[in-house]
């Protein structure tokens, strides 16, 4: 006797849609429009004979008959993804993530033995790179970018968005006493753009005629420079943060400068792994101390 089977993309509709309690969010997941999501969620309704949705004052809420129907459809879909990560060679427990080097080794690296011994059946690879992961082209599960003024094209969540502040090494500089003698000093920074000249003004420093280099030293090479004493930097707090609490580096003006945030990204597909939510709820969580509103 054949199996009474809707068909896939209706459950599929069906199931993303359920999931997000939106139809928006849905189409986004699978790469189709609103208008695709809400036709096979009513073929489905009518091919069932009941309304899986209501509406509801944003978007969409699952009726009682909707609930239960997805409380069985959702379970298989994950067994079919995971049967399929495994013939692709791609684990459950395996997690992809591409990272900036100077978040991956000064932020990331230090902190995730506390990962490992929360979840000791995930396993996390890491690749530290400059380059964007194409996570629709399954490169990466997850990818960590600096982002300052752009909008992610996938869905996103911050990690940290600790302010900018200068830092040196406090033997060579423990006698600056006023933002203007950094003047004189060799700056090096993590951000592309004016920001020592925006800082300066942040500080009351008239910095006009400041000649800015057209060469920027990659962070971590800068890091190292600074911890050496060549020069100060002017870096987000999360990144240099060990160094400060070890005594390496202090920082030698409270004048913040707001100006991006880290954050991780994530292949809608990916999330549906729980291995995957697992460490981008981590992430989330290790930089709520560096994080503002």
């Amino acid at each position: 006797m054949p199996r009474s089977l809707p068909p896939l993309n209706a459950l599929r509709a069906f199931e993303a849609a359920g999931r997000h309690g939106s139809f928006s969010r849905a189409a986004e997941e699978l790469g189709v429009s609103h208008s695709s999501i809400s036709r096979h969620v009513r073929g489905l309704e009518q091919r069932l004979g009941v309304q899986l949705f209501r509406e509801a004052a944003r978007g969409v809420t699952l009726s009682p008959e909707g609930r239960a129907y997805l409380g069985q459809i959702s379970p298989v879909f994950d067994v079919i993804s995971e049967a399929t990560e495994a013939m692709t060679g791609r684990a459950s427990g395996v997690v992809t993530i591409s990272c900036e080097p100077t978040f991956a080794t000064h932020w990331l690296m230090p902190r995730l033995g506390r990962f490992l011994d929360a979840f000791p059946e995930v396993e996390p690879r890491i690749t530290a790179t400059i380059s964007l992961a194409d996570l629709g082209g399954f490169e990466a599960d997850l990818a960590i970018r600096s982002i300052l003024r752009t909008v992610p094209e996938q869905p996103s969540e911050v990690i940290t968005n600790a302010p900018l502040y200068v830092y040196g090494c406090p033997k060579t500089f423990s006698d600056i006493r006023h933002p203007e003698e950094l003047l004189t000093c060799r700056r090096y920074k993590d951000r592309s753009g004016d920001s020592w000249s925006e800082w300066f003004e942040k500080a009351g420093v008239d910095a006009q005629g400041l000649v800015q280099s057209q060469w920027r030293m990659r962070a971590n090479l800068a890091i190292e420079a600074t911890l050496a004493g060549q020069g100060v930097l002017l870096i987000s707090a999360e990144i240099v943060e060990r160094y400060v609490r070890r005594g390496d580096l202090r920082r030698l003006f409270d004048v913040p400068l707001r100006s991006g945030s880290y954050q991780v990204l994530a292949e809608p597909q990916a999330m549906r792994r729980r291995a995957v939510r697992q460490f981008r709820d981590w992430l989330v969580e290790e930089g709520a101390p560096f994080r503002a509103g």
